[in-house]
């Protein structure tokens, strides 16, 4: 008997039930013959500020470029420091740099993989200017405390909701608690594009107008530039499939979270899972589990057929473009990014794929 196939993710399968209509879309768009900045982007902005109950919303090309112009719109001075999870994507890190500032890192909480609150106060020094929580792997992090912290030492917060599209914490998404919530739309996001994209939702008109400017060229009239900008415009074509998407968002979101619930249910309790909070809505953009042997268990997954993924095998202060940064020492992020396995989770999959997957791994303890 021929082995289930269960890939981590297969994006054609997942944007199937959309084809008919992102075909349409494309072929509307070219009749159109608009192609930078159009009516897509400004709909894009309103639907998406409208989900989340947001006045202000601006696209922009990429998730990276959405942290890189939410710093630059806040004016910080060069050496000024912002607070950031040790165990996040390279991205955050990138972000923070791009912008000469300087990365603080501190300790996530081991059961939630999100910033520790209960750390950031430490952190904290005459330099700093901003806390940048990320909601890694579709869980917000605890915002009541972060919000408390920053109050009280006048800190901006730049939310990184690459991984949380919907997310919640105590009724409130994530990207609406700081002064901006940078989105990040690869492709494998809960709200993915079919290509690079991204979005900021900020709180006031004046950094709304302002990160308009520097997405384009700091221009506020073409061939006018009041200010140095950079070109990350979302491309419309990209706004015109996001805007396909975003109405199934919370449809995507309930079926990932169903799967998701087979994972808590079904799973021995030699594997560490996601932790379940009252108040918090986690969307799992990333399903993982934690577990001493992860080489061994991913490897044997592999050899049945079903596809995983690491986030991430490396922590950003050890890779090689940080070197500078490799002697820095994080135990709790050390462990995590040491054992933690992302499992099939996708809305490309069906209960029938995760019951497989958790039969297979309940065979390996």
């Amino acid at each position: 008997m021929s082995l289930m196939k269960i890939p981590y993710e297969n994006l054609k399968t997942l944007n199937h039930p959309f084809e008919a209509e992102l075909k349409k879309r494309f072929s509307d768009f070219l009749d159109k013959g608009w192609y930078i900045l159009g009516d897509e982007v400004s709909l894009f902005e309103k639907e998406f500020g409208d989900f989340h109950q947001e006045q202000f919303v601006v696209g922009v090309a990429n998730g990276l470029d959405a942290l890189i112009l939410s710093l630059k719109c806040c004016n910080f001075q060069p050496g000024d420091e912002v607070i950031v999870p040790s165990n996040t994507y390279i991205a955050t890190i990138l972000a923070i740099l791009h912008c000469n500032l300087v990365p603080v890192f501190v300790e996530p909480d081991i059961r939630t993989y999100n910033i520790d609150p209960e750390k950031i106060k430490a952190a904290i020094t005459g330099k700093t200017v901003a806390i940048m929580p990320v909601h890694l792997y579709g869980q917000c992090c605890d915002m009541d405390p972060i919000l408390l912290i920053a109050r009280n030492h006048n800190l901006k917060i730049i939310e990184d909701c690459a991984q949380a599209h919907g997310a919640t914490y105590k009724g409130k998404m994530a990207g609406t608690f700081g002064d901006f919530g940078a989105f990040s739309f690869y492709p494998t996001k809960n709200l993915g594009a079919l290509g690079d994209a991204g979005a900021i939702i900020c709180k006031s008109s004046q950094d709304y107008e302002k990160l308009r400017q520097l997405r384009n060229y700091g221009s506020e009239k073409k061939y006018h530039n009041g200010i140095i900008g950079f070109n990350s415009r979302l491309d419309e074509i990209q706004a015109s499939f996001l805007r396909i998407k975003l109405p199934y968002l919370n449809k995507i979101n309930q079926h990932k979270q169903q799967l998701a619930t087979i994972y808590l249910e079904n799973l021995n309790e030699s594997y560490i899972k996601p932790v379940v909070t009252e108040g918090f809505g986690n969307i799992y953009h990333i399903f993982n589990i934690r577990h001493p042997e992860r080489d061994r268990i991913k490897a044997y997954l592999q050899d049945e057929g079903i596809g995983t993924e690491i986030h991430y095998p490396v922590a950003p202060h050890k890779q090689k473009a940080l070197k500078a940064m490799n002697d820095l020492h994080f135990p709790i992020s050390s462990e995590i990014h040491e054992t933690t396995l992302s499992l099939p989770c996708s809305f490309a999959h069906d209960t029938e794929q995760i019951y497989r997957v958790v039969e297979v791994l309940n065979k390996f303890i």
